[in-house]
C-alpha cells in the first residue's frame, strides 16, 4: 500500500492542500471533490489506486484545509476555483492526468479539459454532471436564486447548508448502516468556520455560469471524444442518472455504470469504483 503524503503549494494567495500518493513516473489521476466535502472523501480510492498510478487530490478554494482570503479579495466562482486548480496543476508539474469529477468538481475539471484538451487523457465522472438532463427537483431552490438572486431566495438556499441536509447528502440512496459518520460531521466541522455559509452561498449563485457552458461542455466532448467511464449513485437526490445516460449522446463509446448507491458512492462502493477505474484505464489509455 502506498504512503499518503500531506501536502501544501502556494498559488498566489492561495495556500492549496493536497493528498498525493503512488509514483511521480506512473499515469496521473487528478481526484476532484465536490460539495460539501474535501479531498477527505477520497481517503478509501487514493490508497487503491496508488500502486499503479500517481494520485492527487486538492481541496478546493473555500473546501477542507486549503486556505484562501476572505470573501471580497478572492473571488468564489467556478471561473476562479478552476483557475487556482489549473495553476495548481502546473505548479506540481504535472501535464498529463485522468480527470475524477465529481459534483463541483465536474464543472472545475470540464473548464480545465477545454482549456488544455491535450492533456486530458480520460474522464471519470462519478455523480459529476454537464447535462440539464442530470438535475432532479431538489435543485428548485438554487434554480429560484439564479434567475433571481435576491436576498430572500440566497437566504432559501441556505437549508442546503445545514447539518441536517449534509449528513442527508452522505446517508440519502444508501442501505442503512452502510455509510460512516466521519465524512459528513468532518463536513458539518468546516461548514460552521467563518464565513463558510456566505462563501458556499456565492458558489451556490456562481453555480449558474456551469449550466451556461453545459453546451461548451458538451461540444468538447463531440471535437475530442476523451475516452468516459461514468460511475454514478443511481439512488442520488440531486444528480440524476440521466446526467450520466447523457455522457452517451456526445461519447458513443463511454462506459456507463449505475451504482445501488447514493450521492457519495464511494462512501459504500469504493472497492467496486477502483476496480472499475483500473479495468478502464487499463484498457482505454496507454502509459
Amino acid at each position: 500500500m502506498s504512503t499518503v503524503r500531506f501536502r501544501t503549494q502556494k498559488i498566489r494567495d492561495v495556500e492549496v492542500f493536497y493528498r498525493e500518493a503512488g509514483n511521480v513516473e506512473s499515469p496521473t489521476i487528478l481526484l476532484l471533490h465536490g460539495f460539501p466535502t474535501s479531498s477527505h472523501m477520497f481517503s478509501t480510492l487514493i490508497p487503491a489506486l496508488a500502486d499503479s498510478y500517481h494520485v492527487i487530490a486538492p481541496d478546493l478554494p473555500g473546501f477542507g484545509q486549503t486556505k484562501a482570503p476572505k470573501r471580497g479579495s478572492f473571488d468564489y466562482s467556478f471561473d476562479s476555483l478552476a483557475d487556482v486548480i489549473g495553476e495548481f496543476i502546473d505548479a506540481i508539474g504535472v501535464t498529463r492526468y485522468t480527470q475524477y469529477i465529481f459534483d463541483y468538481g465536474a464543472p472545475v475539471g470540464l473548464r480545465l479539459a477545454m482549456k488544455h484538451p491535450e492533456r486530458v487523457t480520460a474522464i471519470i465522472t462519478q455523480n459529476g454532471n454537464a447535462y440539464v438532463e442530470g438535475f432532479s427537483k431538489e435543485w428548485g431552490p438554487w434554480e429560484a436564486y439564479w434567475r433571481e438572486p435576491t436576498a430572500e431566495r440566497r437566504e432559501a438556499c441556505h437549508a442546503a447548508l445545514t447539518d441536517e441536509a449534509i449528513r442527508f447528502q452522505h446517508e440519502h440512496g444508501a442501505a442503512p448502516g452502510t455509510v460512516s459518520p466521519d465524512g459528513y460531521l468532518l463536513d458539518t466541522y468546516y461548514m460552521h468556520r467563518t464565513e463558510a455559509y456566505e462563501i458556499q452561498l456565492d458558489l451556490i449563485l456562481s453555480y449558474r455560469t456551469n449550466v451556461a457552458i453545459y453546451p461548451d461542455f458538451q461540444a468538447y466532448f463531440r471535437e475530442y471524444q476523451p475516452p468516459l467511464l461514468a460511475v454514478w449513485g443511481k439512488n442520488d437526490a440531486f444528480f440524476i442518472p440521466p446526467g450520466a445516460e447523457a455522457y452517451a449522446r456526445d461519447i458513443p463509446d463511454a462506459e456507463i455504470h449505475l451504482l445501488d448507491a447514493g450521492h457519495f458512492a464511494l462512501e459504500t462502493h469504493s472497492q467496486e469504483i477502483a476496480t472499475m477505474i483500473r479495468d478502464f484505464l487499463s484498457r482505454r489509455i496507454s502509459n
